[in-house]
């Protein structure tokens, strides 16, 4: 099978930004060390806080490849399978349980409740209760609705006292805690590399968006896949857990969380691409489509637009692609989010009598661009 064409060139040119929906050209721009992160808010940001401590995310050249080198040791794959698996499978274990007791329950509460648990654990936010801690960074990434002055003026407001709310209940315990007594934890790297209150802070929200909101999304948008296709969740219940995550991969691949991601060129950059040579100008935005990225024909093989556990892994790289970013910014915390999504699935699937009873509905961050998954309800019959 042939996968339709795309609606756009590989490299699509506007006064504003350059697209790019084709993988190699996708890969060749994130890899390249004349960009700049430009994504999240990132010019905003620097704007704001400027170079000295910026958060990881926002970081470009020596500092963001000092600082990834430093934090590393928390999120390879031997660190999750010998830490962390054991607080998802409790976790996991004892939200199933309740779940089972109540008969009903929103699948994204749940999987926000794993999320921040896990992510807690490695960023160092402990010494608050959690289910308060869940609730406080589910009203700060929740997107603001509405238009108009007042309405801006109203979300900066209310943003600023969630912020304040984090910092006070969750981030100042954590830190004092880690000053008497470090861990072998984010926050506590931090402080021994000289990172201020404000600064932890920053970087804990950073860290909090990336291991807690998107990880959230990803593992309803896996269970819905699961819940249609009863084909694949009897597979992914026999699969062993190398193969688990492999199938979880290929949902990620067609279902990034992520939909965009943004560089700005430092300097003139150029791409070779099945139309030639391209060279876009210096300080340049460019968007990359990671959907699209994933579903060329090149990278993930024939018929890309359908989900296949049997598809031919790339020789090197992910099998969920793009949906992980690449280069230098590509997200630490793969192994965390696949594992997480793994071990919580394979034990809600197998509840005797779970049942969907509402689909989610399904919004746009405008910070992020990824989507965000609500009230999705299931039950036990």
């Amino acid at each position: 099978m042939t996968a339709p064409p795309s609606t756009r060139a590989s490299i699509a040119k506007s006064p504003a930004v350059i697209r790019i929906d084709r993988f190699a050209a996708a890969r060749e721009v994130l890899r390249s060390g004349d960009v700049r992160q430009a994504g999240f808010n990132a010019e905003l940001v620097h704007r704001f806080i400027g170079p000295r401590h910026a958060p990881v995310l926002y970081q470009d050249g020596e500092p963001h490849q000092k600082q990834r080198s430093a934090t590393a040791r928390f999120f390879t794959p031997r660190v999750v399978a010998t830490r962390y698996c054991q607080l998802m499978e409790t976790t996991s274990r004892n939200l199933v349980a309740q779940f089972c007791q109540t008969r009903r329950a929103r699948l994204d509460d749940l999987s926000l409740t794993l999320a921040v648990a896990v992510a807690a654990d490695i960023i160092g936010l402990t010494n608050s209760p959690r289910d308060a801690m869940a609730a406080r960074l589910n009203r700060f990434f929740t997107a603001p609705s509405g238009q108009g002055s007042l309405v801006t003026l109203r979300n900066a407001i209310f943003g600023q006292l969630r912020t304040l709310a984090f910092y006070w209940f969750d981030v100042r315990p954590a830190i004092r805690a880690r000053r008497r007594q470090p861990r072998e934890d984010v926050v506590s790297h931090l402080i021994a590399e000289g990172y201020s209150n404000r600064e932890i802070l920053t970087e804990c929200l950073t860290y909090g968006a990336a291991g807690m909101a998107t990880t959230r999304e990803f593992i309803v948008m896996a269970a819905l896949r699961l819940f249609d296709d009863d084909a694949l969740r009897a597979r992914f219940l026999a699969a062993d857990e190398p193969q688990r995550l492999t199938l979880l991969e290929e949902v990620l691949r067609l279902e990034p969380v992520v939909s965009v991601l943004k560089r700005r060129t430092a300097c003139p950059m150029t791409l070779h691409t099945d139309a030639g040579a391209t060279t876009i100008p210096a300080r340049s935005l460019v968007e990359i489509d990671v959907g699209a990225a994933n579903r060329d024909e090149a990278a993930a093989g024939a018929c890309p637009h359908q989900l296949d556990p049997d598809r031919t892994r790339p020789a090197k790289g992910s099998a969920s692609l793009m949906s992980f970013g690449d280069g230098p910014h590509r997200c630490p915390g793969a192994a965390v989010a696949l594992h997480e999504a793994a071990i919580f699935l394979d034990q809600l699937m197998r509840v005797p009598g779970l049942r969907l009873e509402r689909r989610p509905t399904k919004t746009i961050n405008p910070v992020s661009g990824g989507y965000e998954l609500r009230d999705a309800v299931i039950v036990v019959e």
